[in-house]
């Protein structure tokens, strides 16, 4: 099959295009085409990429910024909680709900999240970084608590149970004598 005119064309004048920029502008200093052109450094050895060990420690060290990541939003979430206040609002009812549902949301998310930096090799590790990931996604789901405990919407009192417990016995009668109360005032003076 023959190559169309148009890529012919179009090679011919990008080749001669790259000759005659090249030709007019001279080389930056400090430039050296012999390290662009060879695949060889300066000490004659070849440009490689990264080793197969080194991949996976840079793939574990995104998965350990990854895990500690909510660490950073953590104190900021407990100190909005804080500021927020005690009533009943829909800017603190909405705080809540978002110490909740974000947290719930990226531990339902842990496999798609740390799937692109996981392989065989790096499974125990990227497992610790899981757990610890999960682990801080409870801690803000504890500041979510502590929040509804202080806006009392929790059911911590004996009181907020009262529809379920039963009426207890009474084991004392009292009866109402006013004579005997009569004879007491007399005693008295």
């Amino acid at each position: 099959m023959a190559t169309p005119q148009w890529l012919t064309s179009y090679t011919e004048l990008s080749s001669t295009v790259v000759k005659k920029s090249t030709a007019l502008y001279p080389d930056p200093p400090s430039f050296n085409k012999e390290i662009i052109l060879n695949t060889k450094a300066k000490h004659g050895k070849e440009i490689l990429g990264p080793t197969p060990e080194e991949r996976d420690t840079l793939k574990v060290k995104k998965a350990w910024e990854i895990a500690l990541s909510p660490s950073k939003s953590l104190p900021m979430n407990a100190i909005m909680s804080y500021f927020s206040g005690s009533s009943l609002q829909i800017f603190s009812l909405t705080m809540t709900f978002m110490l909740f549902s974000n947290p719930a949301k990226a531990i339902a998310n842990v496999g798609p999240t740390f799937a692109r930096y996981q392989s065989e090799s790096t499974f125990s590790r990227i497992l610790q970084a899981k757990l610890v990931f999960i682990a801080l996604q409870l801690a803000t789901i504890a500041v979510g608590v502590w929040k509804m405990g202080s806006m009392g919407v929790l059911p911590t009192k004996r009181s907020d149970w009262l529809a379920w417990e039963n009426e207890t016995p009474v084991w004392s009668l009292s009866i109402y004598r006013p004579d005997l109360r009569l004879r007491l005032l007399m005693y008295l003076f």
